[in-house]
């Protein structure tokens, strides 16, 4: 069976590490990505998405992500289907929550009407209701990252990239959320790539887990068997 999506020799060159990565996923499931801090987490993210460009390899491989059957590797990284949810939250201040959640469908050319509407039934799926005319200012942490989740998720990517989304919360809402995203998955069936340090987290969303040291591969299991000496 062909993985809905598969990256096949990332690779990117700094002065102290090279990322040489390579993953694949069936749809509908969260690949989770962990490690120690400089191990390469998020820059494998930011290559899938096309936000970081390859470093020529010398062996001659060749990067290629795909996804549902599609070469997207040189797609624009707006036209990709690929979503993400970065630790920042990226709302837009000048906006309200309803007009945040609501930006990726009008961008698309949808109607203000059925966009707000959309919106306010995606915002009630993720706790929300009643927060429209809040702004970005005034939520918490685990507010703002709810709204980030469901700008992300109400144009419906193929895939959604999870960039260490919780790690600036305190632990029991970061077990919260991260109840709050497998569920979501589960409503949306959505297939994610989620990096995150944190060993209950990674067990909490992953359908499979993926341990990187120095840029590299070093372990891939089922959350059952991953342990925490894993990344010591």
């Amino acid at each position: 069976m062909e993985p809905y999506f598969c990256a096949k020799n990332l690779y990117r060159a700094f002065d102290l590490i090279a990322i040489d990565f390579s993953c694949a996923a069936q749809k509908s499931s969260m690949t989770v990505i962990v490690g120690k801090s400089g191990s390469g987490k998020s820059t494998v993210l930011r290559l899938i998405a096309g936000l970081e460009q390859f470093t020529t390899r010398s062996d001659g491989k060749v990067p290629c992500v795909m996804l549902d059957g599609t070469d997207i590797t040189n797609v624009p990284p707006g036209k990709r289907g690929v979503g993400m949810v970065f630790q920042n939250h990226a709302l837009f201040s000048h906006m309200n929550v309803l007009e945040n959640v609501a930006y990726g469908l009008r961008a698309r050319g949808v109607n203000k009407k059925d966009a707000r509407e959309k919106a306010a039934f995606m915002l009630e799926q993720l706790g929300l209701a009643g927060f429209e005319k809040r702004f970005p200012a005034t939520l918490s942490g685990g507010e703002a990252q709810r709204v980030s989740l469901a700008r992300t998720l109400i144009v419906q990517p193929r895939l959604v990239l999870f960039d260490e989304p919780l790690s600036s919360l305190d632990a029991p809402l970061r077990k919260h959320l991260a109840d709050d995203i497998r569920k979501s998955q589960a409503r949306e069936q959505f297939t994610g790539v989620f990096v995150t340090h944190d060993i209950a987290e990674a067990k909490t969303v992953a359908d499979t887990i993926i341990v990187m040291e120095a840029g590299k591969k070093k372990w891939q299991g089922a959350p059952i068997d991953f342990c925490e000496e894993m990344i010591r």
